[in-house]
């Protein structure tokens, strides 16, 4: 074992914290657009994400992920089921790393974690509990330690083709985003959708969820570095100008579009340019940041058009804003990619380094679209044919909230008179 750096060590270990802290902070962000009668529903998908997949993560999904490689690199062995044997993850035993090897684990577990969460967003108002919890553990075990394996693994297919991916572009955005579609094909649409309004219930929760968010992501990206180095200031870096960026391209857009700049837009405008940067924080400077914020956010809302021209009903934007932007992002990697910021990118196409690059990320985009849509496809027909998807129509009226939990978000009692409550 390589000798450990406390800085780096200190620095994972915060990195791990402030993406776990990411999880209520998505929560908040979907649990504010859906109705009051869906809130907590959206926060218990979420929040089950940390308990269910945290338990697969350590039994199997590590092992999976990173363990060595079988098959040319598609997938990893059983060598570390229950983290057996971790000091034998390939970039450890050869003293490429300086933290623990638990260290390592830990993060990466949290990247799991949040990963799946993303699709609630797609599903909101009308997915069964029990539905989310068999798909939630399938494709934590089928879908995204593969995918993983094949990207951030040394020995994964993809990250031998030299396909670029920092924190999370393909594997965990692109990755979730093509799942979500898949999902809600075989879910269909909610009741009254898309003529019915049905406006967010608390923006200022979305509000509270985008800042949580936008904190965690400093650890979702810089430290994805693995230490405490220039190459994670950069990605800090990154990673906010992306986020400014895109909140004002976005809103932009919005403002010549439809008349106004509105809360929700510069919501999601920032989370937009946070899931593009994601592939890119530690590869660009702060210039491909800035351009890549700007780009994110003006396409990703346009993105939300595809919905009622195409018929699918993507409740909160997952599609457009960590599809879409997840393949900006991965593409605009293979162009603007700066060798003088990280060493172990080559140049992009604008920056003078040729088209190979840009064709492996192409190459990494079509491979997790087509892999994680077909078995997320097979999965969610597979539930809907033996135990049935979504909520009936009674629950659907109902919410969420008290069909699938008997819980109420905003429980005020009976109000009597003289202002008691029962």
């Amino acid at each position: 074992m390589p000798e450990i750096d406390t800085g780096n060590t200190a620095w994972v270990l915060v990195s791990t914290a402030l993406v776990l802290f990411m999880v209520p902070g998505l929560a908040f962000f979907y649990a504010g657009m859906v109705r009051s009668k869906n809130a907590l529903g959206m926060l218990m998908q979420n929040f089950f994400s940390l308990g269910l997949v945290s338990v697969l993560w350590v039994i199997l999904g590590f092992s999976l992920a990173f363990g060595e490689d079988v098959g040319g690199g598609l997938v990893g062995a059983l060598d570390h089921i229950g983290l057996a044997n971790l000091a034998e993850i390939p970039g450890f035993g050869d003293g490429a790393l300086s933290i623990p090897p638990l260290a390592f684990v830990a993060f990466q577990m949290m990247f799991a974690v949040i990963t799946p969460a993303l699709i609630t967003g797609a599903t909101a108002d009308r997915l069964k509990f029990s539905a989310w919890v068999l798909f939630l553990g399938m494709w934590s075990i089928i879908v995204y330690p593969v995918v993983a394996h094949w990207v951030f693994s040394p020995g994964g297919w993809l990250f031998q083709r030299g396909a670029l991916d920092f924190a999370g572009g393909t594997v965990v955005h692109i990755n979730a985003g093509i799942a979500a579609l898949a999902l809600i094909v075989v879910l269909g649409k909610r009741k009254g959708w898309p003529g019915d309004a049905m406006p967010p219930h608390s923006l200022p929760l979305t509000l509270l969820g985008t800042g949580i968010l936008w904190f965690g992501w400093f650890g979702f990206n810089a430290g994805s570095a693995l230490g405490a180095n220039a190459v994670a200031a950069q990605a800090l870096m990154n990673t906010h100008i992306a986020a400014a960026a895109a909140m004002c391209g976005w809103l932009v857009v919005e403002r010549l579009k439809d008349g106004h700049a509105s809360t929700l837009g510069a919501a999601s405008g920032a989370v937009a340019g946070l899931v593009a940067i994601t592939p890119c924080a530690g590869f660009v400077g702060i210039w491909g940041s800035l351009g890549i914020g700007v780009v994110a956010g003006a396409v990703c809302f346009l993105a939300i058009q595809l919905k009622f021209r195409l018929g699918y009903d993507d409740s909160l934007d997952v599609i457009a804003v960590h599809l879409v932007g997840g393949i900006i992002g991965s593409v605009l990697l293979g162009l603007l990619a700066d060798s003088s910021v990280n060493e172990a990118a080559p140049d992009g196409l604008l920056l003078g380094g040729g088209t190979g690059l840009l064709v492996n990320q192409l190459i990494a985009v079509g491979a997790t679209l087509a892999f994680s849509g077909i078995i997320s496809l097979v999965l969610a027909k597979v539930l809907d044919i033996s135990i049935g998807l979504r909520i009936d129509d009674e629950q659907e009226a109902q919410g969420l909230d008290g069909s699938q939990h008997a819980e109420s978000a905003y429980s005020l009692g009976d109000i009597r008179s003289m202002g008691k409550v029962a």
